[in-house]
């Protein structure tokens, strides 16, 4: 789990020192060939399959901006740390990729519109989420999705927003919605989850 909402410092987490740390979670870095298959494996499902325009909120140290990359997307993260677009920067080098510093929420694009929104665990630690998606539909093309990677992580006194919830926000903003849960893959985790982690494509 993460909160990548944007800000070097957010969630109580000082981001530029954990960057270094970061991708030696399984899920983040990917770096296990079992993980980071299940990972490209899936992005293949949730991506279009022709080259587009991809924007990753929250990207962190650019693990799935990489996986999307390699796909032949045009890739743009954004993130509030300078120290994980660093390390972003560094793994998309040789990829048709940017990277920008900014609030996930309120992303520095300008006029910019794409393909896909790419979020994962941002949403959930967001002020506003209603807000957020209604900023990130915004920001698509027509016809395009956002794919909203969350969970709900914790047992005594859980964290996270429900896959239920963000499917009501979804569809309160007139858009249709399709949730796929995650936990019960422990290819993507690098083990067994014991709590609750799916993804939310949503179109219009």
């Amino acid at each position: 789990m993460s909160d990548r909402r944007g800000g070097a410092v957010a969630g109580g987490v000082d981001w530029d020192l954990a960057a270094g740390s970061f991708d030696e979670e399984a899920d983040h870095g990917l770096r296990d060939p079992a993980v980071r298959a299940a990972w490209a494996e899936r992005m293949a499902a949730w991506l279009p399959g022709e080259p587009s325009d991809v924007l990753d909120l929250g990207c962190g140290t650019g693990s799935l901006a990489l996986l999307a990359a390699e796909r032949g997307h045009r890739v743009t993260g954004v993130d509030g740390s300078p120290a994980m677009l660093e390390r972003a920067r560094a793994k998309l080098a040789a990829y048709d990729a940017g990277f920008l510093l900014g609030d996930a929420q309120e992303p520095p694009v300008g006029e910019a519109r794409f393909d896909v929104v790419l979020v994962r665990h941002v949403l959930w630690a967001l002020p506003d989420p209603a807000r957020a998606l209604a900023n990130w539909r915004g920001l698509l093309r027509e016809g395009g999705r956002m794919v909203l990677v969350e969970g709900v992580w914790g047992e005594v006194t859980p964290v996270g927003i429900p896959a239920e919830r963000v499917v009501e926000l979804v569809e309160e903003g007139g858009g249709s919605a399709r949730v796929e849960r995650l936990d019960g893959d422990d290819r993507l985790w690098g083990g067994a989850v014991g709590d609750v982690r799916y993804v939310v494509v949503a179109v219009g």
